[in-house]
């Protein structure tokens, strides 16, 4: 985050006291959603019992009768309300070149609709290569549809987005930051830190990746906590990765697409083949988690305490910005409490020097409970992953801080079975190789004036 996006960010929770918002209590409400039977969907709709029955004992029995199957399944059905569905074709993207790559290549075969909602859209090369290609396939008779958020892009010139728009293409500022374009209730601390691409309703792309050149070329133009040149003259890339998915689950993230629209009051869509029949595409069975602050809680807050707490063998998570309340904290430390082995990599250097101190003012408490840290090296990192027990898969755009779980619309998905968690696995692997553990011993010897910035920025976790 910018420095200047920081201090606007400040002034408008001192001024609009959002920071009256407060988690749920997580354990009451998992209590509360207990007892059902894990159901399934397909791309006809939902199955019976007994055949959703059996595909989970087909998935137990592939993963040593795991318990968090069952356990979570029927969880996160109880919280989210959104059905996991089967027949998927999930392609991990591993950074922002393959990313780039892939959706470069959906959105120029496009043939009906294109539409594409992120936190960050820039005024550089990656940016202008978007907003080319965008206008190339509008003026083809492909309607495209922009959302974007009004804070994110805040650096961005006005000109760009106008471009578009005289291009013929639907643009929607999500929550402007200036009262007197809003046409609902100013809601100015309420962001859309989604990254969301939906092509003909049939292919869809999800992750932490916005649309910037620092994830292609490395280039940062952004404040940092640690020098970010490790080598004279050449700026360190960020480090994150996406998901490319087919299949019937392209549907609900479309349906969180239009919903955010229709939220937003953007002006009416051209009429287009939004939903199309979706047909089965590979063997993925997937869960698409949107969370906003109009719910009654954060449901992938929720999602991610029910994970960790269920938890047999290993929690291992990547996290770009690491600013845990009590109850996750909580769970972590009770996970690695009860012999889970729980391994963190974060940043060892950020885009955020606040964010980055008031994580690791919390380093002493995890590291004497159990929990494994590491701090990345080399790269800016930017994922926010968690993969459990060999089976259980998240990933999305939700940094686990207080203001993805209480001020943000996120967008996550949740990706069950052993062969996308191996991929999940090779990549945490590749991560840790490149990261440096903390000692907690040598961690305790830390200067006064670490100390200090940790305290400093602790008191303004909320807000983070």
């Amino acid at each position: 985050m910018h420095t200047l996006k920081f201090a606007v960010v400040v002034a408008f929770c001192l001024v609009t006291e959002t920071g009256c918002a407060t988690l749920p209590d997580t354990d009451a409400l998992i209590e509360r959603h207990t007892g059902q039977a894990a159901r399934f969907e397909n791309a006809r709709g939902s199955l019976s019992t007994g055949k959703s029955a059996a595909i989970l004992a087909e998935l137990k029995r592939k993963s040593g009768d795991i318990d968090i199957l069952e356990k979570q399944i029927v969880l996160e059905q109880a919280i989210t309300g959104s059905p996991l569905i089967l027949g998927n074709k999930v392609t991990l993207l591993r950074d922002g070149a393959e990313t780039y790559a892939a959706m470069f290549a959906a959105i120029r075969k496009a043939r009906d609709h294109i539409n594409l909602e992120s936190y960050i859209i820039e005024d550089d090369d990656i940016g202008r290569q978007f907003a080319d290609v965008l206008l190339e396939q509008q003026g083809r008779g492909v309607q495209v549809n922009v959302i974007y958020d009004s804070f994110g892009a805040l650096n961005t010139p006005k000109a760009f987005f106008e471009r578009l728009t005289d291009g013929g293409i639907n643009v929607l500022e999500f929550n402007p930051l200036n009262p007197l374009t809003v046409k609902k209730a100013w809601l100015i601390d309420n962001r859309d830190h989604r990254k969301l691409l939906v092509v003909d309703g049939k292919i869809a792309f999800v992750g932490g990746i916005n649309i910037s050149s620092v994830y292609s070329s490395g280039s940062i133009p952004r404040r940092s906590a640690r020098p970010l040149r490790p080598e004279a003259g050449k700026a360190v890339p960020w480090r994150d990765i996406h998901l490319q998915i087919e299949g019937p689950v392209v549907g609900e993230l479309q349906k969180l697409f239009m919903e955010t629209w229709e939220k937003q009051r953007g002006q009416p869509l051209a009429a287009k083949d939004y939903f199309p029949t979706l047909e089965a595409q590979g063997k993925d069975i997937v869960r698409a988690i949107g969370s906003t602050p109009d719910d009654p809680y954060s449901l992938i807050y929720l999602t991610l305490i029910s994970a960790i707490g269920n938890a047999e063998k290993y929690v291992h998570i990547t996290q770009a910005y690491f600013v845990p309340d009590p109850q996750l904290l909580q769970a972590l430390t009770d996970a690695a409490g009860r012999g889970v082995e729980v391994k963190m990599i974060l940043p060892g250097h950020s885009d955020s020097e606040i964010v980055f101190h008031a994580g690791r003012s919390h380093y002493s408490t995890l590291l004497k409970a159990g929990v494994k840290i590491y701090e990345r090296r080399g790269q800016l990192l930017h994922s926010k992953t968690v993969f459990i027990d060999g089976v259980w898969s998240c990933v999305g755009s939700t940094n686990l801080d207080w203001r993805s779980f209480l001020d943000n619309d996120e967008i996550n998905a949740v990706i069950l079975g052993r062969e996308f968690a191996q991929q999940m696995q090779a990549m945490f692997t590749k991560n840790l190789e490149a990261s440096e553990a903390i000692d907690l011993e040598r961690w305790e010897r830390r200067s006064p004036m670490l100390r200090i910035k940790e305290w400093g920025s602790r008191l303004l976790e909320r807000l983070l």
